[in-house]
């Protein structure tokens, strides 16, 4: 299956909090980054998750944030590292992100965004995504 979301994170699933409904499923990939999904206790069932299952977090570019400096937020996944590159558009840039753990993230900002907050390659920043904008794939 081919997709058009462009950031796509091969990991292992290291644990999962089943609640009523929805499960907190936590992927850590080789480098060492850990990104955490809420998705239904249905999905994680259908889709066989469990400790030790390998599997791909799937994440819109468009749902992940850039962030500077220090930030108290609720967003469970927040990744730091520094951006790597700028692919300027009329109305918004894709940002390249390389997490501190080595995966690469992209992101959707607009250009106003881009402006007000100086991002540029080697500005150190988090890539800030929800847990409800992770997707699984196995």
């Amino acid at each position: 299956m081919n997709i058009s979301a462009r950031n796509q994170l091969k990991g292992k699933i290291v644990s999962i909090q089943e609640g009523t409904v929805n499960g907190m499923v936590a992927l850590k990939t080789d480098g060492g980054d850990t990104f955490t999904s809420t998705i239904s206790k249905e999905a994680v069932k259908e889709l066989g998750l469990a400790p030790g299952k390998e599997a791909i977090a799937v994440i819109k570019a468009t749902e992940v944030m850039i962030g500077l400096g220090e930030m108290k937020l609720s967003a469970r996944n927040q990744l730091a590292g520094e951006i790597v590159n700028v692919q300027e558009g009329a109305v918004n840039a894709i940002v390249t992100v390389k997490t501190d753990g080595g995966s690469t993230l992209y992101a959707t900002i607009s250009m106003l965004g881009i402006k007000e907050l100086g991002i540029a390659p080697g500005v150190k920043a988090k890539a800030v995504i929800k847990a409800t904008s992770v997707m699984i794939a196995v």
